[in-house]
C-alpha cells in the first residue's frame, strides 16, 4: 500500500506527496487548479530528483498508477514527459508495467489487471507506448475469450473469465478510443468487429440467484446484461467521436512536446491456460466449474436503479459507466484511509452533478451479491464521512435512496434485506437516531407480515442492541404507533424468580440450593453429583435440565463475561445434562425462555454455547424448525439469526482449520529440510576418519559428535511433531466436514419438509401468485434539478401514505420470505455446498416442490 503521509523534513511537499496530491486542490500546489501547472510543478521537481531517488521515483510511480486509478492521465503524462529526457527511463516504466500486467493475468487479480490496462492505454495516448502494441494486447485477450466459450475447444463454464477480458478491452476505449482510430483505423475496427463476433457466440446466462430485487428475475431473461450493456455504451461514444466529458484529457496541452518523443513496444502479454474442456462432464460438474469462476472473475457492479431516471440518466451512457468505475475504483483502493475516501469521491475529475449515482453505487455495493466486496461497516463509514463532506447535498440523497429501497421492500432479497436493516439502524445511530418515523408511522396498519411493518420492527430492534429502550422510544414520539412495534424491554426471564411475591415451588427451592453451591464455588463435579441425586433421581432428567440451566442463565446474566465464565467453569454439568440431540434442543428452548426478551441475548448464549460444544449446529436446526418457531419464519428474524450464526461457525471452524493445515504443511517441510540438514552434517562428520598407529579412527572431536547427533535428534523429533500435529489438524478438519455435510442434509432435508405442504395450499399452476403491487407515490426524491450540488433539506420527503395497503396473504408471505433464505443460505454457503450437491440432489431435491428446487438451484447457480 502505498504511504500517504510522507513530507520532507523541512515541511515542504515531496516529490511523493506531489506525486499523491496531483490533481487535487491542495497545499502542495500552491492554490493551483489547472491541470497543466500540477504536471508542470511536479514534473519539476521529479527531474531535479532523477540522480538520487530514480529507481524509487519509478516504483511509486507505478504504484501510485495502480492504486489511484482516476488520476491515470496525470501519470500517463508524467510519463511522456520523462520520455523525453530519458527514453531509458520511459522503458523501465513500460517493461515494469509488462511485468505487473502479466503477473495480474497469471494471478487472476481482476482490479490490477483492469487498472493497468486503462495505465498503458493513457501512455499510449502519451505517445509513450506504441498504438499497435496496444491492439496486440486487445487481441490476445480476445484470442482468449474466443477459445473459452467455444464449446469445442473451450471451456463455457468460464465465461466469467472471457466477459471479464471483453469488459477489460471496452473500458479502455474511452481513453484510448479516439487515438486509436486515428493512428491504427483498421485494426482498432478489427478489434471491434472481433468484439461484436464474441457477443454474437456467447450464451448469455442471467444470474436470477443474484439479483437484489425479487421482480427483476423475469426482467432479466429478455434484458441485456452487463456486456451488452456496455458494449451499446461503447458504441454511443464511438458515434459521438469519442468524446466522454468524464475522462479528462491532459495530455492534449502536452500534444506538441510529447509528439516527438520515441514511442516503444509494449512486450506480449499471454492469458493463462484455458481450463480443461468440459465436454463429457455432467451438469452437477459443469455448475460447479462454474461457480468456480464466477467467484474468481465476479461482476463488480450490479445496478439497483433506485432514483428516477432524470437523477442518474441526464449524463451522456458512457459517463455513467465511467463513473461508476471512479467511484468504484476510489472505494477499493482507499478501503484502508476512509476520510480520503469520502474525499476522493465528493471530489472526482468530471463537470456534472453525480451525488445521486454515487449514493446508488456505494448502495449497489452494500447489497451486491453474494458478497459485499467490504463489511458493511466500511460504506457505514464512507457514508457517514460523505454526509459530514456534503452536508447540504448527501444526507437527503441518502434519506432518499433509503425510501426508494423502502418502497420496494417486499421485493428485496431477504439477504440484502439483512444488510440493510444493519446498515440503516447503524447510520441512524451516528446521527443521534434521528428519522421522521411519522412518514412510515401507516406500516402499523398493516398485517403483522408485510415486509415493511417487518422492516421498521426489526431496525428498532437493532438500534435498541446499540443504544438503550427508552432512548429509542423516546426517538419515536412523533410516530408513537410504532411503539407497538419495539421489541420487549430486555432483561432476563428467570422461571424461578422469589421476587414479586411468586409462589415458592420445590423447583424454587432447588434452584437457590443451586445458586448457592456456585456462589460457594463448588466444582462441576460437585454439581453434577448434587444434580444426581437431588433433581434426576426423583424429577427426571428435563426438570434437571431446566433447574440447572435456568439457574446457571440467571448467574451469567449480568453481563458477558459473568455468562463466559459460567459456561467455562460449569460446561461440564450442562454437557452431562445434554447428551444427545433432543437433550440439546431442550437446552436451546430453555435458552429462549430465559431470554425471550432479547434476540441479541439469545443469540450469543448460543453461539457460547456452541463455541464450547454444548449444543451441536444439528441440534439447532431442529430447534429452529421446531412448530413454534416456523410458524414466526415470516415475522421476525429471530431464527434466522440463530441459524445463521450456527452455519457461520461451522464455516469459520472449516477455514481456520484449512489455514491451520496450510502453516503446518509449511512447517512440516522446514522441520524435514532441518532434520535432512542435521543427518547430513552427522553423517559427513561420522565419515571423517584418520589413520593413527596404522588404525582408522574419528577425525571428528567427540564433543562436537556428541552435539551432532543431538542436533540430528532434536531435528527429527520436531519433524515427527510437526507431522503428528498436521495428522491431528487433518483428522479434525475430515470430521469438520463430515459435520458441515450432515449439517447442509438436515438443514435442506427441514426446508424441504416445511415448504413442500405450504407451497402445495399457495401455488397456482405451480407458480406463486403475482402479489398484487402497492400502491406508493412518486419515488421520494426532488424531481427538480438544483443548478449545483446542493439540495433543499425537503428533498425526498415522501407525502402521506396511509391509504397504502399489503394484499399478501399470511400463507403466501411466509412461503416467499422462507423461500427468500432458502436461496439466501444457498448462495452465501454454495461453496461448501457444492461438494454435497449430487448426494442432496439425489436424496432432498429429487422429490422435493419444483419451487423449492429451482430456488435452491438459483442460489448455488446452477442450470435447474
Amino acid at each position: 500500500m502505498i504511504d500517504r503521509g510522507d513530507r520532507a523534513p523541512n515541511g515542504l511537499s515531496s516529490w511523493r506527496m506531489l506525486l499523491l496530491r496531483i490533481g487535487d486542490k491542495c497545499p502542495e500546489y500552491g492554490g493551483l487548479s489547472e491541470a497543466k501547472e500540477h504536471i508542470d510543478v511536479c514534473y519539476g521537481v521529479l527531474s531535479r530528483e532523477w540522480d538520487y531517488s530514480k529507481d524509487e521515483i519509478l516504483t511509486f510511480l507505478i504504484q501510485c498508477a495502480e492504486e489511484m486509478p482516476h488520476k491515470i492521465p496525470f501519470y500517463g503524462v508524467l510519463v511522456g514527459l520523462i520520455n523525453l529526457e530519458d527514453e531509458n527511463l520511459a522503458g523501465k516504466v513500460v517493461d515494469g508495467t509488462q511485468r505487473n500486467l502479466q503477473d495480474a493475468l497469471n494471478s487472476g487479480d481482476c482490479n490490477r489487471i483492469r487498472v493497468l490496462m486503462r495505465f498503458v492505454s493513457v501512455l499510449m495516448c502519451s505517445k509513450v507506448i506504441l498504438a499497435g502494441s496496444i491492439v496486440e494486447v486487445f487481441e490476445t485477450l480476445l484470442s482468449s475469450a474466443a477459445t473459452t466459450v467455444d464449446e469445442e475447444a473451450g471451456n463455457p463454464a468460464w465465461q466469467s473469465r472471457a466477459d471479464f477480458y471483453i469488459t477489460c478491452i471496452l473500458s479502455c476505449l474511452p481513453w484510448c478510443g479516439a487515438e486509436l482510430t486515428e493512428q491504427v483505423p483498421d485494426e482498432i475496427d478489427r478489434v471491434m468487429a472481433a468484439i461484436q463476433s464474441y457477443l454474437s457466440i456467447r450464451k448469455r446466462t442471467p444470474d436470477i440467484g443474484l439479483q437484489v430485487f425479487e421482480s427483476d428475475e423475469d426482467k432479466i431473461i429478455n434484458e441485456k446484461d452487463f456486456l451488452e450493456d456496455l458494449w451499446d455504451r461503447v458504441q454511443d461514444l464511438l458515434n459521438n467521436g469519442w468524446k466522454a466529458d468524464s475522462v479528462p484529457r491532459p495530455y492534449l496541452q502536452f500534444e506538441s512536446q510529447l509528439v516527438v518523443g520515441q514511442s516503444h513496444d509494449f512486450a506480449p502479454v499471454s492469458c493463462p491456460d484455458q481450463p480443461s474442456s468440459l465436454s463429457s462432464l455432467s451438469s452437477v460438474s459443469f455448475g460447479r466449474e462454474k461457480h468456480v469462476a464466477d467467484l474468481k472473475y465476479p461482476r463488480r457492479l450490479r445496478r439497483l436503479n433506485i432514483f428516477p431516471a432524470n437523477k442518474v440518466e441526464s449524463i451522456q451512457p458512457i459517463d455513467r459507466f465511467i463513473l461508476e468505475e471512479y467511484l468504484l475504483d476510489v472505494l477499493f483502493f482507499f478501503s484502508g484511509c476512509r476520510k480520503e475516501c469520502a474525499t476522493y469521491m465528493a471530489g472526482l475529475p468530471v463537470p456534472f452533478r453525480y451525488e445521486y449515482l454515487m449514493a446508488e453505487t456505494i448502495f449497489s455495493q452494500l447489497l451486491l451479491l453474494p458478497h459485499a466486496p467490504f463489511k458493511p461497516l466500511y460504506y457505514t463509514l464512507v457514508i457517514i464521512d460523505l454526509c459530514k463532506a456534503l452536508p447540504g447535498a448527501f444526507p437527503s440523497v441518502v434519506a432518499g435512496a433509503v425510501r426508494a429501497l423502502f418502497d420496494r421492500i417486499a421485493d428485496l432479497d431477504m439477504e440484502c434485506r439483512s444488510r440493510l436493516i444493519c446498515w440503516f439502524s447503524h447510520h441512524l445511530s451516528n446521527f443521534r437516531f434521528v428519522w421522521p418515523w411519522e412518514d412510515w408511522a401507516y406500516v402499523i396498519d398493516f398485517p403483522r407480515w408485510a415486509p415493511q411493518r417487518i422492516f421498521v420492527q426489526e431496525v428498532l430492534e437493532k438500534e435498541v442492541r446499540l443504544s438503550y429502550w427508552d432512548k429509542i422510544k423516546q426517538s419515536i414520539d412523533n410516530a408513537s404507533s410504532l411503539e407497538q412495534l419495539l421489541p420487549p424491554r430486555g432483561g432476563p426471564c428467570f422461571k424461578f424468580s422469589t421476587e414479586d411475591g411468586k409462589e415458592i415451588t420445590e423447583r424454587h427451592t432447588l434452584s437457590s440450593e443451586l445458586s448457592s453451591m456456585v456462589k460457594g464455588r463448588k466444582t462441576a463435579r460437585e454439581l453434577s453429583s448434587w444434580a444426581e441425586e437431588k433433581i434426576i433421581s426423583v424429577h427426571g432428567s428435563k426438570d434437571a435440565l431446566e433447574v440447572v440451566v435456568q439457574t446457571l442463565l440467571d448467574i451469567g446474566s449480568k453481563s458477558f463475561t459473568h455468562l463466559t465464565t459460567v459456561l467455562e467453569r460449569y460446561g461440564q454439568v450442562i454437557s452431562g445434562l445434554c447428551s444427545d440431540e433432543e437433550k440439546q434442543v431442550w437446552l436451546i428452548n430453555e435458552v429462549s425462555s430465559f431470554w425471550k426478551n432479547s434476540t441479541q441475548m439469545t443469540a450469543l448464549t448460543i453461539d457460547r454455547m456452541m463455541a464450547y460444544r454444548l449444543v451441536s449446529n444439528v441440534a439447532i436446526v431442529a430447534w429452529v424448525f421446531s412448530p413454534v418457531n416456523v410458524e414466526q419464519f415470516h415475522l421476525s428474524d429471530r431464527a434466522w439469526e440463530i441459524l445463521r450464526n450456527a452455519v457461520n461457525k461451522t464455516y469459520n471452524r472449516i477455514s481456520d482449520l484449512r489455514k491451520e493445515i496450510s502453516s503446518i504443511e509449511k512447517s512440516v517441510i522446514s522441520a524435514d529440510e532441518s532434520a535432512l540438514a542435521a543427518k547430513n552434517e552427522l553423517d559427513v562428520a561420522e565419515s571423517k576418519l584418520e589413520v593413527v598407529n596404522g588404525e582408522p579412527v574419528q577425525a571428528e572431536k567427540p564433543g562436537r559428535l556428541k552435539r551432532l547427533k543431538a542436533y540430528a535428534e532434536k531435528a527429527r523429533e520436531q519433524s515427527v511433531s510437526a507431522r503428528e500435529s498436521l495428522e491431528a489438524k487433518e483428522a479434525l478438519l475430515a470430521r469438520a466436514l463430515e459435520e458441515n455435510k450432515v449439517l447442509f442434509y438436515s438443514l435442506y432435508k427441514n426446508f424441504a419438509s416445511v415448504l413442500g405442504e405450504r407451497l402445495q395450499q399457495v401455488c397456482v399452476n405451480g407458480k406463486l401468485p403475482s402479489s398484487e403491487p402497492v400502491e406508493v407515490d412518486e419515488m421520494g426524491v426532488d424531481s427538480e434539478e438544483p443548478s449545483k450540488m446542493q439540495l433543499d433539506s425537503e428533498n425526498g420527503k415522501p407525502e402521506n401514505r396511509a391509504s397504502n395497503s399489503y394484499n399478501v396473504g399470511e400463507q403466501e408471505q411466509w412461503c416467499r420470505s422462507t423461500l427468500g433464505y432458502v436461496k439466501a443460505f444457498s448462495r452465501e454457503y454454495a461453496t461448501e455446498i457444492w461438494p454435497h450437491v449430487e448426494k442432496l440432489s439425489a436424496e432432498v431435491f429429487e422429490d422435493a416442490h419444483p419451487i423449492f428446487k429451482r430456488v435452491v438451484y438459483a442460489g448455488l447457480g446452477m442450470p435447474s
